[in-house]
């Protein structure tokens, strides 16, 4: 059970966007004077606090659409400035708690779900045209009602998902070929200003791909730690046993980090708290799937 409110709060400032936390059953008027004061603008994000793959995480653009997203979330929730950069990748950063230095083990960029208009076609219909795109069709007519009858004119962008996620039909491709020493540096260097981490995937919006290397353009739009996934195996060209190789690889690093923070004074998660963390889990993932 990872708080994204704490996780940020774990990162220096400069590196994500404005979020605050909403907590379950704050009014309306409380909520818009906390927007008000953290000079948050509409459109943003709003999403759990703890999160599960996507669920209840929406593009708000007015009061309107807050005032029915917090009537309806029975949790905590976030709200963020929607980061301007349009390309996204998960960075995956392993780093031994007794060695300076860490490494990125993976990337995975993540291909939104974009139409582009010929003004003749539906929204609807141009969905229909992608088969993975078309598999979201039942949460976009939720999200958009009536709009998806709309016809874009000729050449016209909509990015009907604006988050890059696996179960919201972001399609992710490997491109762990793209780390340099350079963006490893980099990397490195925003990691190690985030106290205990040592392993886990940032997910990360950017302009360019020269402007990341360099530390330049780019927010931090989630840290997700042990629980996370090197998920540039999810790439449709990978098989099953490349997906099994990485994952073990990978359980491998978190399980001689533990052993090394161990050493060091940490101790071990007690089997009685893991499993009240995995009941709560469980009723969260039961909200927000629901929502």
């Amino acid at each position: 059970m990872e708080s994204k409110k704490a996780i940020y709060n774990l990162i220096p400032q400069r590196y994500y966007p404005k979020t605050e936390l909403i907590i379950e059953g704050t009014s309306l008027s409380e909520i818009l004077k906390i927007i008000e004061d953290s000079a948050i603008k509409y459109p943003f994000i709003a999403k759990p606090d703890i999160g599960l793959r996507g669920s209840a995480v929406k593009k708000i653009h007015n009061s309107n659409e807050l005032k029915s997203y917090n009537s309806k979330a029975n949790f905590d929730y976030v709200v963020q400035d929607l980061i301007p950069f349009e390309n996204e990748v998960g960075i995956f950063y392993v780093r031994y708690p007794n060695e300076k230095k860490g490494k990125i083990t993976g990337i995975v960029s993540k291909e939104f779900l974009i139409i582009t208009g010929d003004g003749i076609l539906t929204t609807e219909e141009l969905i229909k045209k992608n088969p993975r795109y078309e598999l979201q069709l039942k949460t976009l007519k939720q999200e958009y009602g009536k709009k998806l009858l709309d016809v874009l004119p000729k050449g016209e962008k909509l990015n009907l998902v604006p988050y890059g996620n696996h179960v919201r039909g972001a399609k992710f491709i490997d491109g762990s070929h793209w780390v340099t020493p350079k963006l490893n540096e980099t990397i490195n260097e925003i990691c190690i200003q985030i106290p205990g981490f040592c392993f886990g995937r940032l997910d990360v919006m950017y302009n360019n791909w020269e402007e990341l290397e360099n530390g330049e353009n780019f927010s931090i739009v989630e840290l997700n730690g042990a629980a996370s996934e090197p998920t540039h195996i999810y790439d449709p060209r990978h098989s099953l046993f490349f997906a099994w190789k990485e994952l073990a690889r990978h359980i491998t690093y978190m399980y001689e980090i533990s052993v090394q923070n161990h050493e060091n004074g940490v101790s071990y998660l007690a089997h009685k708290a893991g499993m009240k963390e995995y009941r709560l889990h469980l009723e969260q993932s039961q909200k927000i799937v629901n929502f």
